[in-house]
């Protein structure tokens, strides 16, 4: 077996991206030549790549994609919003070259039902959609009743900042108006979530901000785990950086919160109290809710799949990507959701064609920026061993530890030329 660098992994990722000469048009009705109609939705890092490699590799496919929101804001690289090293424009999208440029149909309607035994759909102003297969890539929703006073309402005051948007822009707020010396809390959710690393980076990047302006404020992560992604990673970037700014407490020494009190501002937890001038509670999630209506969660909260083709373990023509489905070994985060969206799209390409879908490969990298010049990573790549994805032995891996500063500019730099291939692959 050929034995991955890290260099060879990006080449390897690259390859991946390019997988898809793969393919959309009307969702109403079939015309003639045409060979199936796919619906998309959800327009992420799944939804939006899966609709566009199913068109690429048959025109005659129609595909819709249908999204809530008129533009999209990416959550990978909003967290540098929170320290001002970029604004929420930079990091927000819209469809109109999915649609003019590749002949997707794109619509901006709420999906509130989803009938399998009709391949129906059905929006929020009453219009119905057909389908012939059906690719549901709805991200996650929140477990607030874990965390009791907790709840939508009061995310509005207490952001989760979870959602990249106007939460972003609200914690962002709310950093700028805290006083110099306060303490801004961040609970840390459990297994599973979106993006692993994201609440470590979280906390760098709103040291990097306390670091500029406020220098005598703190930042603490109220964990509820015990160890967590890239963690001597982090930990090893934290004390470079932000010694004495940046603390973590672990779930077995008091990290886990049990309730919020919004009135007064305070976390409580299973030891302490904790009242922060700002508060950033992360809840545990589940799949989107569309997911939990249709019925394609288990007790878990997560969508069981096929990991051959992503197709629902519980619905028939029905495929589910991206951070809502059971992926095996693979993490919930934007490359993983694109990876899976590639794989979809080709599976539901030869169904449509009445083939048998091809043995897939997945790959996955999640950056973390610590400081401007300061990135890590951690990269893997995934075969299909059984019916369940799995990691390829000795492909990919972290960073490594106490290397040169310029290692660990470049990898900032990788992170957002990451970021800047990605979109472009969603959007364009």
């Amino acid at each position: 077996m050929t034995q991955f660098t890290r260099r060879n992994f990006v080449k390897a990722a690259g390859a991946c991206a390019a997988l898809g000469t793969l393919a959309s048009v009307s969702p109403q009705v079939i015309g003639k030549g045409h060979k199936g109609r796919v619906i998309v939705i959800g327009g992420g890092y799944g939804g939006t790549i899966a609709a566009k490699y199913i068109k690429m590799a048959d025109p005659d496919i129609d595909v819709t994609l249908i999204e809530q929101n008129p533009k999209y804001v990416s959550c990978p690289l909003s967290n540098e919003v929170l320290s001002g090293e970029r604004n929420i424009e930079s990091i927000t999208f819209d469809y109109a070259k999915l649609s003019g440029n590749r002949g997707i149909n794109v619509v901006t309607d709420r999906v509130m039902e989803i009938d399998a035994a009709k391949h129906t759909v059905k929006g929020a102003g009453g219009t119905s959609y057909a389908y012939d297969k059906l690719v549901v890539s709805p991200g996650v929703d929140f477990r607030y009743e874990q965390i009791e006073g907790y709840s939508e309402a009061v995310a509005q005051k207490i952001p989760h900042a979870w959602k990249a948007g106007p939460q972003t822009a609200l914690l962002r707020k709310q950093l700028m108006a805290m006083k110099d010396g306060g303490v801004c809390y961040i609970a840390a959710p459990p297994n599973p979530f979106r993006c692993p690393p994201g609440p470590y980076e979280r906390a760098a990047q709103i040291a990097m901000y306390l670091k500029h302006h406020k220098p005598k404020s703190k930042v603490i992560i109220l964990d509820a785990k015990d160890k967590f992604s890239k963690q001597g990673l982090f930990m090893q970037g934290y004390k470079k950086f932000y010694d004495g700014m940046v603390e973590w407490v672990p779930g077995a020494e008091g990290g886990i919160i049990e309730a919020v009190d919004p009135a007064t501002n305070t976390l409580i937890g299973e030891v302490d109290e904790y009242q922060g001038g700002v508060l950033n509670v992360i809840p545990a999630q589940k799949a989107g809710k569309i997911a939990q209506l249709a019925g394609l969660a288990d007790d878990s909260g997560w969508c069981p799949v096929n990991q051959k083709t992503f197709e629902s373990s519980i619905h028939k023509d029905i495929f589910v990507i991206g951070d809502a489905c059971i992926a095996g070994k693979m993490p919930k985060s934007g490359y993983a959701a694109n990876s899976q969206g590639k794989v979809c799209a080709a599976a539901i390409v030869a169904l449509l064609n009445g083939q048998e879908p091809g043995e897939p490969s997945y790959v996955n990298t999640c950056y973390s920026i610590i400081a401007e010049k300061w990135g890590i990573s951690v990269a893997a790549v995934y075969q299909l061993v059984d019916g369940q994805i799995v990691g390829v032995k000795g492909a990919g891996g972290l960073s490594p530890m106490d290397a040169k500063p310029a290692t660990r500019a470049i990898e900032a730099q990788y992170a957002r030329s990451w970021f800047k291939n990605i979109t472009s692959d969603m959007f364009t």
